[in-house]
Formats: C-alpha cells, sequence, structure tokens
C-alpha cells in the first residue's frame, strides 16, 4: 500500500459519476441520484475508521432531516480491501447492519473514485447539486471528538444553504479523520 495524492475536484466543478456496487446489491449512479435529489452529499467511509464511527450518529440525523426535501447521503467505501477483509462489500453489509445505517453504502473497489473526488480523509463530505456540480467539500463539523457540543456544523449547513437556495458561507474546509491509504 502506498500513499498517493489524489485528482481532487475543486468547488464549483462537476463531481465524478460513478456506477459503484452497493450493499443492497444494486449498482449505484450519481447521476440517478441527481435527477432525484435536489442535492447529494457523497461521504468518504470505511468500516474500521474511528472518526466514521464518531460521526455515524450524526451522518443519520442529518439524513433523516433533510431526506424529506430532497436530499440524500451516500457513504463511499474507497479503502482498497487488498490486505484489508473488513473492507469487503460483504463487511460493509455487516458494518452497515450493526450501525442501522439510513443512507445507501456503496464500494470503490478500485478507488478510482474515491481519487477522482479528492478524498483524502474517512470521513470526507462533498455535497453535489442538482446539476452535478460541488459545492461543499471537507470536514461535517468542527467538533468530532464532542458530538453533542457546540460548533460549526459545516455539512449540515451547506446543505441548509443549498437547498434554500443561498450562498454557502463556508464551500470548503480540511476534513479531519483517518487518512486514506492507495493500493498500487
Amino acid at each position: 500500500m502506498t500513499i498517493l495524492e489524489s485528482i481532487d475536484t475543486p468547488i464549483g466543478s462537476y463531481a465524478p459519476d460513478f456506477e459503484l456496487p452497493g450493499i443492497d446489491n444494486q449498482v449505484h449512479h450519481l447521476s440517478r441520484y441527481l435527477n432525484k435529489f435536489r442535492a447529494v452529499a457523497v461521504i468518504s467511509m470505511s468500516n474500521h475508521c474511528p472518526y466514521v464511527t464518531l460521526y455515524l450518529e450524526r451522518l443519520k440525523k442529518i439524513q433523516a432531516e433533510f431526506a424529506k426535501i430532497g436530499f440524500t447521503l451516500i457513504g463511499m467505501n474507497g479503502c482498497g480491501a487488498m490486505g484489508q477483509p473488513k473492507q469487503s462489500l460483504e463487511n460493509m453489509s455487516i458494518f452497515a447492519e450493526s450501525h442501522q445505517l439510513n443512507f445507501p453504502y456503496i464500494w470503490d473497489s478500485t478507488q478510482d473514485v474515491t481519487q477522482s473526488f479528492g478524498a483524502t480523509k474517512t470521513p470526507m463530505a462533498f455535497l453535489i447539486d442538482k446539476t452535478g456540480i460541488v459545492r461543499y467539500k471537507g470536514a461535517i463539523d468542527d467538533h468530532p471528538q464532542k458530538p453533542l457540543a457546540a460548533g460549526e456544523d459545516y455539512l449540515k449547513n451547506a446543505i441548509a444553504a443549498l437547498l434554500k437556495g443561498h450562498k454557502i458561507n463556508t464551500p470548503e474546509t480540511e476534513a479531519v479523520g483517518t487518512s486514506l491509504i492507495w493500493h498500487n
């Protein structure tokens, strides 16, 4: 395994489209989500990241809060399964069930999509508008270790602004989490 630089998708550019398998045994296409929802957040995740575990309840609450008004969250596991059996699609299903995820969980086994997005850590959020443009990327909030603490809820605020047609005040933040390791 090696650490590689990601390709990166800057704010204001088109998100990379994808066709990736999900834990529901379906193939998930970003374009289909964009046809159905007003906004989509793709979150880089893994089954073993302690930061992802810290954020799961917050992510589920974000999904529940905004799902009724044209939003969906998608968890994307871009951690290579090579040498990491915990990252298999089967183990992703077990992880999702044990944590009662209320959003799709998809697998980028080649890491191509994860790298194209520019993900560097798990978790890292990418908020995409209906036209496929990345409008926010970075941290979910500024208080990863304290789920109930008051602070800046970057992703939640960005979603709310986007859905209201307002400017996102903070379109990019530094992601906080575990660095992604890329396989060759």
